[in-house]
């Protein structure tokens, strides 16, 4: 047997359906078309799920919104360096100088431009001055320089 004799099995072709052949057919009268409108006649092509018919959409009927929208060049966005994990790092010493560069190298941020907070969860007893930091919760403040550290 070779591949050009090969045939389908006859159990396994399927019937085509005829479509707008007259009643007789398994579709009729309209064929799965409307009767007059846009969408009857032919190249109308598919339509959009959010179309209404023409009518207004319903996008355009509700009431719009009122109210604050912030604007996203007002909101600050800080990432966080926590105390302790200062605290258990080893690269960092007593009378060290940690600036944003310092934080950048050893991976504590991702970029230097970034606004850096640091925050405190942990006890602190490394003395390390802090230089160039946007923002110092308060509780982190009093244990730096209970530790004997600065802040600049």
């Amino acid at each position: 047997m070779f591949i050009n004799e090969l045939t389908k099995s006859k159990w396994l072709v399927r019937k085509s359906k005829r479509r707008g052949r007259g009643n007789a057919s398994w579709r009729w009268n309209y064929s799965t078309r409307w009767l007059k409108w846009q969408w009857s006649r032919t190249g109308s092509g598919t339509r959009p799920a959010w179309f209404e018919g023409g009518q207004t959409p319903l996008n355009l009927r509700l009431p719009k919104l009122k109210g604050f929208k912030r604007q996203k060049n007002l909101i600050k966005d800080y990432q966080a360096v926590n105390l302790w994990r200062l605290e258990k790092d080893d690269k960092i010493t007593n009378n060290m100088v940690i600036d944003k560069t310092v934080l950048k190298a050893f991976n504590y941020i991702n970029k230097e431009d970034t606004l850096v907070k640091v925050l405190w969860t942990w006890d602190f007893s490394k003395a390390v001055t802090f230089t160039w930091m946007d923002a110092i919760s308060d509780s982190a403040k009093q244990k730096i320089e209970k530790a004997g550290g600065k802040i600049n």
